[in-house]
């Protein structure tokens, strides 16, 4: 199962270029209506794509179009998508992934926090929220890191999008007597799960919620400022993060 949408999948009518010269909207020129482009592009890329949201780019005659996992670009008529980053020389900045970090930016108390297996180390001051899948090897990875941090409570939202083997551990660990144990002794030690996986579980609400954050793989883990880290990272890299929301 993926929710990762691909740009060169959208439709063989459109055309992937470079906006040109020609398509900058000339000095006075009225700017359609952001719901109207919308409904143009929709209409361009066809139905089965999602547009998240439409918005002026930094460019003029160049639209921000939100497809949740990834930002494109695109004239007022549809016809022509620029799929790639947009840059800022003059900031040296990334304007498409800061634009994108933002846009998937997660509001903390929104999250199901019940739905998730929780355990805590130490004070469990340090907080993150994490998607993963039982098969995942990068989300072994990640727990594996995790031992070597200190105060920290996790919040697993059981992910299982890999496998039907995934499914039936998700199941086994959330139905088991300690699920923060059982979690955590199959990421980081392989032992199997215990449980009998026939109790009412959250997956398929976890799925759903994944879908509406844009989570398209495993492990995600997002900080109570709503940022994101797609993919693993390291202690370091974690320690900086922790260090920042502190600051923040």
């Amino acid at each position: 199962m993926s929710f990762r949408i691909r740009v060169a999948a959208i439709a063989s009518a459109v055309a992937v270029a470079a906006i040109g010269a020609s398509y900058v909207l000339s000095a006075g020129a009225a700017e359609p209506a952001l719901d109207k482009v919308k409904a143009t592009v929709q209409k361009a890329l066809g139905s089965n794509v999602e547009i998240k949201s439409v918005a002026k780019s930094p460019l003029a005659g160049l639209y921000e179009v939100n497809l949740g996992s990834q930002v494109i670009y695109t004239d007022a008529t549809g016809r022509y998508v620029l799929n790639g980053d947009l840059l800022d020389t003059q900031t040296a900045t990334n304007i498409t992934q800061e634009r994108l970090a933002e846009l998937n930016r997660v509001k903390w108390s929104d999250l199901p926090l019940d739905r998730a297996v929780k355990w805590v180390k130490g004070n469990g001051s340090r907080k993150i929220a994490v998607f993963s899948d039982p098969n995942c090897p990068y989300c072994h990875k990640l727990e594996q890191m995790l031992t070597q941090v200190d105060n920290i409570t996790v919040y697993t939202f059981l992910f299982p999008i890999l496998s039907e083997d995934s499914n039936t551990k998700a199941k086994q660990i959330w139905c088991s007597a300690d699920r923060a144990k059982a979690w955590r002794e199959w990421m980081t030690a392989k032992t199997a799960p215990g449980g009998t996986g026939t109790c009412d579980t959250p997956l398929e609400a976890n799925l759903k919620l994944g879908q509406q954050l844009n989570v398209t793989g495993t492990p995600a883990i997002i900080f109570p400022d709503g940022s994101r880290a797609p993919g693993l990272i390291d202690a370091a890299t974690l320690e900086r993060k922790f260090a920042a929301l502190k600051k923040s």
